[in-house]
């Protein structure tokens, strides 16, 4: 079993900033605050966002990031379209030169281009801020009032035009070069063996 400092660190990098806890029993609000501003992508298909993407860039005000970002791994992630409305992410990436997986589930949030990401600790929304699927796609990620912009690309090189465009949707939501993480375009994991899998799929 791995240890807790290993599962934190896998979180982190995976979903979006730490934000302010709820009451247990109460049910979440709706998306507020940054996400609420920000448009998802107009005439979104989700079958486009399907197959392999590497994680290219990451904006997040969360400490434990800023602290860590030297242990920085290369990232893969999968998509695959479930019911025509449903994302379901597997990501791959080393911890100790260990490769892990990570299963996720990206439910419909009642508008195109806007998700709701349960796991084990307080909800996630999730917007796609800007994609042309064959090459990049921009995702937005807010717990509580903590909010991340996300960078993936299908390759792990993208051009300086889409670096751009992040740069401006990181900007839009208040953040900043300095809270800006450019991930290793080398060493991506492919699958990882049956005990080195989270999956937050699960009850």
């Amino acid at each position: 079993m791995a240890a807790p400092g290993t599962l934190l660190l896998l979180g982190l990098l995976l979903t979006a900033p730490l934000g302010l806890g709820r009451r247990p029993g109460r049910r979440p609000p709706p998306a507020q605050g940054p996400l609420g501003k920000v448009a998802a992508q107009e005439e979104l298909r989700l079958p486009q966002l399907a197959g392999r993407w590497f994680l290219v860039g990451m904006a997040s005000r969360c400490s434990y990031l800023a602290e860590h970002s030297h242990r920085l791994e290369a990232t893969v992630v999968t998509v695959t379209v479930l019911d025509g409305q449903s994302l379901a992410i597997s990501t791959f990436r080393r911890l100790d030169g260990t490769c892990w997986e990570i299963r996720q589930r990206y439910l419909p949030a009642g508008a195109r281009g806007r998700f709701l990401l349960k796991g084990r600790g307080s909800r996630v929304d999730v917007v796609v801020g800007e994609t042309e699927p064959s090459s990049f796609a921009i995702l937005y990620y807010q717990r509580g009032r903590g909010v991340s912009v996300k960078l993936y690309g299908r390759s792990s090189r993208v051009s300086d035009a889409v670096v751009d465009k992040f740069e401006q949707h990181v900007r839009a939501v208040g953040l900043s070069e300095d809270v800006t993480y450019y991930f290793p375009t080398y060493g991506f994991c492919d699958s990882a063996d049956e005990f080195h899998i989270l999956d937050e799929t699960k009850p």
